[in-house]
């Protein structure tokens, strides 16, 4: 998850003067104004550093599906229930936002994430010594999702202080990294647990993570000078309509996203007849197709189309490919979905941050407005997936109505986000936001 912003967004001004955080982080002189450099090896190693830190940030809960077949077979648990480990983990990666993200505009960015991927490593190793379900869901969902939600947002305010131009594309190529850690702690869990067994094999993707972690720490060297004062939330944003509509896009967005994510491989399982790990292979492949789908995305906002015009469009692909998922019956069928759903999947969520800096012209402000739509976002993560396990479960293990739900809910995203993007440029069709 990644961002950007348009050609024309306006050039940052510095931050007033103030003393500089306690923190380790290296930053710049006093400067009159500030010129994003746009460019060149240090600003490329942020989006570097992105890369690790999106790894763990989400491409670690991708990995829940698996988990989710895990605990249903060893527990016996309803689907519902189990998706609540999942979904408070998520929930608690986007409510933190707001917090974390008011942090590393006041400059406290490597601090921050020492804490939270603390957490996340820590919360990790005591999950893979878990053996009943309200242990599992303090492991996992409450301490490995608090540190998730600390880690996520100051490497994407960094990433937005480099650049201008290319803020789309750098931020949906630090987006990436969502891919690779979506691949990388499935297949690690899934392939060692038949050779070392379930506990060592979250014990190495705890391993991954520490070493991720450690890589992005060391990379990151914020370039803006901090905004010390200021308040968690900025009361001023919710008088403007086009951020009010994209706070409603994204929340009706991630309310239905992690349907795909969760229930991909349990419907391969149960209806078309998988294996365990050939369903969980599709869930490799739907989280490795969206490696590719980021930044050429990215660079087509950036180039083309700007982001809020594409990102509405990729939503709207998503929801029409979501229902297009009822009338699959076969493997093949399964497979061809799969590679088509990460795409769209992949493609959306790499220009869910660039839409919205497009909306914001003061790169100082990043954090803050961002943080505070991800604290909406939670809510909508919370709820999606026991919402779809529910309705899976009220219809005696059936998919369909499910699947319709989030079909519908994606498309009504689409139909917001271009509401959005109206209530900036009006009727006008060729306009690049």
């Amino acid at each position: 998850m990644a961002a950007a912003a348009p050609d024309d967004l306006e050039k940052a001004v510095a931050p007033t003067t103030g003393q500089p955080p306690a923190d380790d982080t290296n930053i710049p002189p006093e400067e009159e104004e500030f010129q994003p450099p746009d460019g060149g090896l240090l600003a490329w190693s942020q989006v570097l550093a992105g890369i690790f830190i999106n790894m763990l940030a989400w491409g670690y809960p991708s990995t829940f599906g698996v988990y989710q077949l895990y605990y249903r077979d060893t527990l016996g648990l309803p689907e519902a229930q189990i998706a609540w480990i999942g979904s408070l983990q998520t929930f608690l990666a986007f409510a933190l936002c707001a917090f974390s993200g008011r942090l590393a505009d006041a400059g406290y960015v490597r601090s921050t994430i020492v804490v939270g991927s603390g957490l996340v490593v820590f919360g990790t190793f005591m999950t893979s010594i878990c053996t009943e379900y309200w242990q599992i869901f303090l492991a996992q969902g409450l301490c490995t999702g608090i540190g998730l939600g600390v880690i996520f947002m100051p490497p994407l305010s960094v990433i937005s202080s480099y650049f201008v131009t290319k803020r789309s594309s750098a931020l949906a190529i630090s987006a990436t990294g969502t891919g690779f850690g979506s691949v990388i702690f499935p297949a690690t869990i899934q392939y060692l647990i038949p050779r070392i067994g379930f506990p060592w094999a979250v014990r190495c993707a705890a391993f991954v993570a520490l070493f991720v972690a450690t890589v992005s720490v060391v990379m990151l060297k914020p370039k803006l000078r901090p905004r010390r004062s200021g308040p968690i939330i900025e009361w001023e944003a919710f008088k403007e309509g086009p951020y009010l509509l994209y706070m409603l896009g994204a929340f009706l967005f991630f309310w239905a996203l992690y349907f795909g994510f969760f229930y991909i491989n349990a419907y391969a399982r149960n209806v078309i007849h998988f294996s365990t790990t050939d369903s969980v292979q599709l869930l490799l492949i739907t989280n490795g197709m969206g490696i590719p789908g980021r930044p050429v995305t990215g660079y087509l906002a950036d180039r083309y189309f700007g982001p809020i015009n594409l990102y509405a469009f990729q939503t709207l692909v998503m929801g029409c490919l979501i229902f297009a998922w009822t009338g699959v019956t076969t493997r093949t069928g399964m497979y061809v979905f799969a590679v088509f759903f990460g795409l769209a999947i992949g493609a959306a969520q790499g220009l869910y941050a660039g839409s919205l800096a497009s909306l914001t012209k003061d790169p100082r402000k990043m954090g803050t407005r961002f943080g505070m739509v991800c604290t909406l976002v939670a809510f909508a993560s919370l709820a999606g997936p026991p919402t779809a396990g529910a309705i899976i479960d009220k219809s005696g293990g059936r998919y369909l109505y499910a699947q319709a739900w989030a079909g519908s809910v994606i498309v009504l995203a689409a139909m917001v986000f271009a509401a959005c993007r109206w209530a900036v440029t009006g009727w006008k069709l060729r306009v690049k936001i």
